[in-house]
């Protein structure tokens, strides 16, 4: 399949204008390799793993989460250079879909909730809502462990969930009015914590929005690639 053809398939999926402002000129095909896509790999982020393994499994292009180039390079040095390095030698299309996955129907946050087995879901302007038959245990170990909870938390009949850094009061004050329990989400912030409406769960980065990519690449019968940040608990 030509490229122009293969990315017109990932903007059906996820559609560009569907992105947040911030996501401009980010999103889409950051790096140019073969024109011919014949094998696709898929990762949460384009590492200096995963493109390399990308091009050990002959992959001619990476689908990621994250844009791998997030503000002007005024030059091409350390991280950034390996793995453009890397991507340019191997003739590696990295092809990035970030806030429009997250909105996307069967994106980030519907594969999230499929994960946590929530029903009667509802949208909200970003994350989903829904009725949890799992207690924090269950929750807890379905996103693989790691959580920190923070407030007095009751519950978790309906829970609210966004994938990535979605502690936002804006979101939380909204999943309230939708007559969530509890609210999960990555990367929180103390004052965020200080001034919530609700309990908060915190899972991370990874956990929350890898599961998103990890269905696309089932049902696409892509190879995804596993990178998952070390993470060292100490009691």
């Amino acid at each position: 399949m030509d490229i122009e053809d293969f990315i017109s398939e990932l903007n059906e999926i996820a559609p560009p204008e569907i992105a947040e402002d911030f996501d401009e000129k980010r999103i889409g095909l950051a790096v140019e390799g073969n024109r011919e896509i014949k094998k696709i790999a898929c990762a949460l982020d384009a590492t200096e793993h995963t493109v390399s393994e990308a091009i050990s499994l002959k992959a001619d292009i990476l689908v990621v989460h994250h844009p791998p180039i997030w503000d002007p390079l005024a030059k091409i040095s350390g991280r950034d250079r390996k793995i453009l390095k890397k991507a340019l030698e191997g003739n590696l299309n990295i092809f990035a879909m970030h806030t429009n996955f997250d909105h996307a129907e069967s994106g980030i946050n519907d594969a999230l909730a499929e994960l946590l087995g929530l029903t009667n879901t509802k949208k909200m302007s970003l994350g989903v809502v829904g009725e949890c038959r799992h207690d924090i245990s269950e929750i807890s170990e379905l996103l693989g462990g790691n959580l920190r909870i923070y407030g007095d938390l009751k519950k978790t009949d309906i829970i609210a969930v966004v994938g990535g850094s979605g502690f936002d009061l804006e979101l939380i004050n909204e999943a309230k009015e939708t007559g969530a329990d509890a609210f999960i989400s990555a990367e929180l912030k103390y004052n965020v914590f200080l001034e919530s409406s609700l309990p908060l769960i915190e899972s991370t980065h990874y956990a929350l929005e890898s599961v998103g990519m990890k269905r696309l690449s089932e049902n696409k019968k892509w190879t995804y690639i596993e990178d998952k940040p070390l993470l060292t608990t100490i009691p």
